[in-house]
């Protein structure tokens, strides 16, 4: 549940940058910003949009109740440097779907109040980089979006068919996704778009109509990123969802392949981008690093696996001064087991005296078909670390835990953590460099 920001603390300085414009005017923590402009804030896209010019006034409540207005001259671009307490300055929209493959109404009871809460706010899009579906959006919504020139926009389309779109979001409104998109898109909003992929529902000649849609939008919707639905073991009450297996994984490889082609023959581009996920079910090679055109949709583990590879042989062409190499223990989960061996197998080649076990932890919290290291629980590891004679080292990938905070899933601390293994546990970056730097003992970035 999102936290619920009262009136008088809403816009609420927490940080102050320093040598800022913040800094130099006189402002403190817990000062409140009003209006910029004569302009109320309700939110920190007008925050920004207001504060775009070389010339503002801003008007601040101090903490002890009086009102400043600041006459600002400053670059156009330039920022105040501060930080909200609300990032967004206002309470988040949340989602009003009903979708079949959400993962949230796939979680036990009894977790932390802030895993349940379903977003779907433009805003958040925006700046943090979440899928949005614009089934909450009104008219005026819109046009605040072209207005603003809130772009790039991350969308959750998952299929164009208006029956296949409101009967996977359960939403009577879901159905004019294409219309909404057009609109952003001839006002020049960029768009990339998502699509959870489920049996059944949107696969194959429904997923082939969605991805020509698309493709015919794609002036500024400049691509797609495609997942594999995931299900856990709590779905009591849910419709009955099918997984991808091997066969069905490789349908869709090919399926994908072929409208690749297609589209990059007469654009350029291949447009739509399947997750690694799909080539591990599929037990397929990955495709070549140049294939992914850049890797603008990594967040949804979109070539996230051949740039990692890429940089890791970049990193072992450098001559490196190591010595005293430690042992290594590398938790990691089953869709990446195979693939972190051949990783480790590589290093292994320029140094002999590695010595690093890599352990495959099945995913019992959530269910053995979640199969991703970023939904591992530290409970899970920890049962299966006890099957193990651990190295001097752990390494875990930091996308096990909560982003910016160390802590995993089932609320354990990575301090509780290390703890319980009973060896210096130490976090890395989906990176090849700091994942070379960290099995060689050159950057030890263990939690204090």
């Amino acid at each position: 549940m999102e936290k619920n920001y009262a009136t008088k603390d809403k816009n609420k300085i927490i940080i102050i940058e320093k040598d800022s414009i913040a800094e130099e005017l006189g402002l403190e923590v817990g000062d409140r910003l009003t209006k910029i402009n004569g302009k109320p804030i309700n939110d920190i896209i007008d925050y920004f949009y207001q504060l775009a010019d070389e010339y503002v006034e801003v008007e601040v409540e101090k903490v002890n109740g009086e009102v400043w207005l600041l006459e600002i001259d400053k670059d156009y671009y330039e920022e105040l440097g501060v930080e909200f307490e609300n990032p967004i300055m206002d309470k988040a929209n949340s989602c009003s779907n009903n979708c079949v493959f959400c993962f949230i109404d796939q979680m036990p009871k009894g977790m932390r109040e802030t895993l349940y809460f379903k977003d779907d706010d433009s805003r958040l899009s925006f700046l943090q980089g979440n899928f949005v579906t614009l089934t909450n959006l009104k008219q005026q919504d819109l046009e605040r979006i072209v207005e603003y020139r809130i772009s790039p926009l991350n969308v959750s389309i998952h299929a164009t068919d208006p029956d296949v779109r409101r009967l996977m979001l359960n939403n009577k409104f879901a159905g004019d996704v294409l219309e909404r998109l057009s609109y952003l898109i001839e006002n020049d909003i960029e768009v990339n778009g998502q699509i959870v992929l489920c049996p059944g529902y949107n696969d194959k000649e429904v997923f082939d109509k969605t991805l020509r849609d698309l493709y015919a939008l794609s002036s500024n919707l400049k691509s797609v990123a495609i997942v594999p639905v995931g299900i856990t073991k709590y779905r009591e009450g849910l419709k009955p969802l099918t997984v991808f297996d091997q066969t069905s994984a490789r349908e869709a490889i090919d399926q994908v392949n072929e409208l690749q082609q297609e589209f990059l023959k007469e654009s350029g581009s291949r447009f739509a981008f399947l997750s690694d996920e799909f080539y591990m079910i599929a037990d397929t090679p990955l495709p070549e690093y140049d294939d992914y055109e850049g890797f603008i949709q990594l967040e949804n583990g979109v070539g996230l696996m051949r740039k990692f590879e890429f940089e890791l042989e970049q990193a072992l062409a450098k001559e490196l001064s190591v010595s005293n190499i430690p042992s290594t223990t590398i938790f990691t989960g089953s869709s990446a087991y195979e693939f972190m061996k051949e990783m480790v197998g590589k290093i292994n080649k320029k140094y002999p005296s590695l010595d690093v076990e890599v352990i495959k932890v099945m995913n019992d919290f959530f269910g053995h078909t979640i199969t991703v290291a970023g939904l591992l629980t530290a409970g899970d590891i920890i049962n299966k670390s006890k099957d193990h004679v651990l190295k001097e080292h752990v390494l875990i990938p930091e996308v096990m835990l909560r982003t910016g905070e160390p802590i995993f899933l089932d609320d354990v601390t990575l301090t509780e953590f290390e703890k319980s293994m009973g060896k210096p546990v130490y976090v890395t970056k989906v990176e090849g460099q700091d994942f070379l730097d960290q099995i060689l003992g050159r950057k030890l970035c263990q939690n204090q």
